[in-house]
């Protein structure tokens, strides 16, 4: 009992930090002056590794949500645009957690860094198209048009992704190091 009790800890520990830096990075930054990239994307990865439940992708979605509220409520000029284009963020974050999930259990760097590639790929082509085509905001726009709006933002969206979601490989892997190494050490003595 006890160890599940630990399990839970974690886990509520680990989710709270996500919150934190969903909040750090998303909309107008509205607890720091500092300008952080969106880290949304490689946030809903790391959580497809780390949870399986949809409860906590259900929750950190909403939390995204209430995030995109509040920073309308308190400067309306912010472009995020509530719809039906912003169902595809749904969609989007909806397979990065997907590609999270499926790569959960790789311990290859390899591996790791090309689903990230190729989940962001596809989120921001998704994310950008429902943007696009659904949120009024280009109301005659064609599907070609469309697919050839925006695209100077892949360049900014993948390496911010991959940045995040590189430093956070660098972190569990110097984490995970330096407590095996001290249980392997607590062991031998």
């Amino acid at each position: 009992m006890n160890l599940t009790k630990n399990f839970n800890k974690i886990s509520v520990t680990t989710f709270v930090l996500l919150l934190l830096m969903m909040a750090l990075t998303r909309g107008s930054h509205l607890l720091t002056s500092a300008s952080l990239p969106d880290a949304s994307f490689a946030l809903f990865l790391i959580g497809g590794m780390l949870f399986k439940k949809s409860k906590w992708f259900f929750s950190l979605f909403t939390f995204s949500v209430v995030i995109d509220l509040v920073t309308l409520s308190i400067d309306n000029t912010y472009q995020i645009p509530i719809n039906l284009g912003y169902l595809g963020l749904l969609v989007s974050n909806g397979i990065m957690w997907g590609f999270g999930s499926r790569i959960a259990t790789s311990k290859s760097f390899l591996n790791f860094a090309t689903f990230g590639v190729i989940a962001t790929l596809i989120a921001f082509l998704i994310s950008t198209q429902t943007y696009n085509l659904l949120s009024g905001v280009f109301p005659n726009i064609t599907i070609k048009q469309s697919l050839q709006t925006g695209w100077e933002y892949l360049p900014q969206s993948l390496i911010y992704t991959m940045s995040y979601l590189m430093a956070y490989w660098g972190i569990q892997a110097l984490l995970k190091r330096y407590f095996v190494s001290q249980k392997a050490t607590a062991l031998d003595i």
